[in-house]
């Protein structure tokens, strides 16, 4: 990436958060382009600089361009900024590959484990485009959207194995009010926020049933426990669980009413049931999709993680409520460590 020019950022796509790191970009000083779905969404942005699909009461910078046209999106990027979820990364991402361009840095915004192959955003990227593992990131943090489009402060961490591109685009998307923080744990920065919307949907099930907040303290904390435990199996550095991408996002994603995945959890604590939830969240919920491929990557280390479990279990109609809390209430005896 040159130097004398400002860099360029292709953002796909116009979601909540793909609107809010896009704003970020735009701020820093990044020359910003999102890619959107729908033609009156582009063209809303262009013209009244706003997203009326997540964001009517809030102005994007002027600067701030769309299109639907994935190729003019990509044309002369710096960095391809990826926000969809996770289990359509795949196909999207084959449909845009011819378009990216041989140094463009991808970077990935998603919290999700795909189905069947159990793999990371960052590796389907990879097996999916070529590009080497040097050129895809990691944006990851305690980082709610609604917050962010509002200016308030957040921090977040930019992880990829080649440290230089990881400060390349942190440059890239520093601002007043977001602060990002490097690191080169892309495997632990992932699993982090991946596993944390599972944990936030135990969390949001436990305030729907009236549990208290004793409960969601003891979710919090086992859940980094048992997080932490599958990341190091994993090769993760276990200081990047007590991180921004660790216990940061954990504790915004089980704590906020903004948390769609919190509040999903909180549908089901209710008593919905899970299209019932689906139906009222509106928006995609990464946690109910990753829960199974979360818990078949434990199996596959050897990891015990109950609370995934008890989830995965619940997801899946296997377990009433009842016995899901009864079942992580009465696990056997063992020192905290």
């Amino acid at each position: 990436m040159t130097q004398h020019r400002s860099a360029r950022a292709a953002v796909f796509s116009a979601g909540s958060w793909g609107t809010a790191v896009a704003k970020i970009l735009a701020d820093a000083g990044t020359h910003v382009i999102v890619h959107a779905r729908r033609d009156e969404i582009a063209d809303a942005i262009n013209t009244v600089h706003r997203n009326p699909g997540y964001f009517p009461d809030v102005e994007l910078p002027p600067a701030l361009r769309a299109t639907t046209d994935p190729a003019a999106a990509l044309h002369g990027a710096d960095y391809l900024v990826l926000s969809i979820p996770a289990q359509s990364l795949r196909t999207n991402l084959a449909a845009w590959t011819p378009h990216i361009g041989p140094d463009t840095v991808i970077v990935s915004l998603m919290k999700g484990i795909e189905l069947g192959s159990r793999e990371r955003a960052s590796q389907v990227i990879s097996e999916v485009t070529g590009v080497s593992a040097d050129r895809v990131a990691v944006l990851s943090g305690p980082n709610l959207a609604r917050e962010i489009m509002k200016g308030q402060p957040a921090a977040a961490t930019v992880a990829c194995a080649d440290e230089a591109a990881a400060r390349r685009f942190q440059q890239a998307c520093h601002t007043s009010y977001f602060r990002p923080y490097t690191s080169t744990d892309v495997t632990g920065c992932e699993l982090g926020g991946a596993v944390k919307n599972v944990i936030a949907l135990a969390v949001g099930i436990a305030s729907g049933m009236g549990l208290g907040d004793n409960a969601s303290a003891m979710l919090i904390t086992r859940g980094l426990a048992e997080t932490t435990r599958l990341a190091v199996a994993m090769g993760a550095h276990p200081a990047t669980l007590a991180g921004l991408a660790g216990l940061g996002d954990l504790v915004a994603t089980c704590s906020s009413p903004l948390s769609r995945n919190r509040t999903f959890g909180t549908h089901l604590g209710q008593g919905l049931s899970v299209e019932q939830a689906t139906a009222a969240t509106r928006q995609t919920t990464e946690g109910v999709k990753s829960a199974e491929a979360i818990l078949a990557l434990a199996y596959a280390q050897g990891v015990e993680m109950p609370i995934t479990e008890v989830i995965s279990a619940l997801l899946h109609e296997k377990v009433t409520l009842d016995e899901a809390a009864a079942a992580l209430m009465q696990r056997p005896r063992k020192p905290e460590r």
